[in-house]
C-alpha cells in the first residue's frame, strides 16, 4: 500500500524556507543579482510563504468548522433517538398506569358484588349475601317452573347453608307449598309448622296456617282443619289468610 504525503503548515514553511537558503548563495555566488533584486526575490517568496501559511491556516479552520458541525449533527440525531424512547417510555407508562387504574376499578365493583346487599324480606330490610341470593332466586324458580321435587330440595339445603338467613322463613313456607305440590301432605303440615313455630311474626305464618289447613282436609281430617282454621282466624286476624280462613271454616261446617 502507498502511503499518501499530506503536507502541513510547517511542513511546507521548512521547504520554502530551505529553497531560500538554498538560492542566495547560488545568486551570490552567480553574480547574477544585486543586492535590490535579491531582497525582492527574498520578499517575493516570503509573501508567497505567508499566503501559503494563510492558506493552510484556512483550511485547518475550515476541517476544525467541520469537525464541530458533525459533531453538532451526531449529538441532535443522539437527542432526538433519547426524545423518541423517552416518549415511548412514557407511553408505556401511561398505558400502565391506565390499566393498573381500571384493574383496581373493575376489583372494587366485583368485591362490592360479593359485598352482601340490604334487602327487603317480608317488609324487613335485611343483609343478604350475593351467593344467598342466587340460591334463594334459583330454588323459587324451580318452584314456579313446575319442578316442585327439586323445589322442594333446594329450599331444604337453602335452609341447612343458610339457616339464619332473612329468606329462611320464606324458604321454610316454599319447601312447604313444595311437598304439597307432590301431594306428601304430612311433609308439608311439618315444615309449615315450622314457618308458625320458628317465625311467628313473619307474614308468611299465617299463609302456613292456611297451608296446614289445606293438607288436614287432604288427609280426611276435617276436625284438625277446622282446629288450624280457627287459630289461624284469631292469631292473625285482619290478614287475607284469615279471610280465606273463614270462608273455608264455613263450607266445612
Amino acid at each position: 500500500m502507498r502511503t499518501v504525503f499530506k503536507p502541513t503548515l510547517k511542513s511546507v514553511t521548512a521547504t520554502a524556507l530551505l529553497a531560500v537558503a538554498a538560492y542566495l548563495p547560488f545568486t551570490a555566488h552567480a553574480g547574477m543579482f544585486d543586492d535590490d533584486e535579491a531582497r525582492k526575490a527574498i520578499l517575493d517568496i516570503r509573501s508567497k510563504i505567508e499566503a501559503l501559511q494563510r492558506d493552510m491556516t484556512n483550511k485547518a479552520d475550515k476541517n476544525s468548522v467541520l469537525s464541530l458541525s458533525d459533531r453538532n449533527d451526531n449529538l441532535e440525531r443522539q437527542i432526538s433517538q433519547l426524545r423518541g424512547q423517552i416518549e415511548v417510555l412514557s407511553n408505556e407508562v401511561s398505558n400502565a398506569q391506565q390499566r393498573q387504574k381500571d384493574f383496581y376499578v373493575d376489583l372494587d365493583a366485583r368485591l362490592r358484588k360479593l359485598e352482601p346487599q340490604q334487602v327487603n324480606v317480608d317488609g324487613k330490610e335485611v343483609s343478604v349475601a350475593i351467593s344467598e341470593q342466587q340460591t334463594y332466586d334459583a330454588a323459587l324458580a324451580q318452584f314456579k317452573g313446575g319442578d316442585y321435587k327439586g323445589a322442594g330440595n333446594a329450599f331444604g339445603d337453602f335452609i341447612k347453608r343458610y339457616p339464619q338467613s332473612g329468606y329462611a322463613a320464606s324458604a321454610q313456607y316454599w319447601m312447604g307449598n313444595s311437598l304439597y305440590a307432590q301431594r306428601d301432605y304430612k311433609g308439608a303440615i311439618t315444615a309449615q309448622q315450622n314457618v308458625v313455630k320458628n317465625y311467628p311474626d313473619n307474614p308468611k305464618a299465617a299463609d302456613a296456617m292456611l297451608n296446614i289447613a289445606s293438607s288436614q282436609v287432604e288427609l280426611k281430617d276435617k276436625a284438625a282443619a277446622k282446629k288450624t282454621l280457627e287459630a289461624l282466624i284469631s292469631k292473625y286476624p285482619g290478614t287475607t289468610a284469615a279471610q280465606t280462613g273463614k270462608d273455608r271454616l264455613t263450607q266445612l261446617k
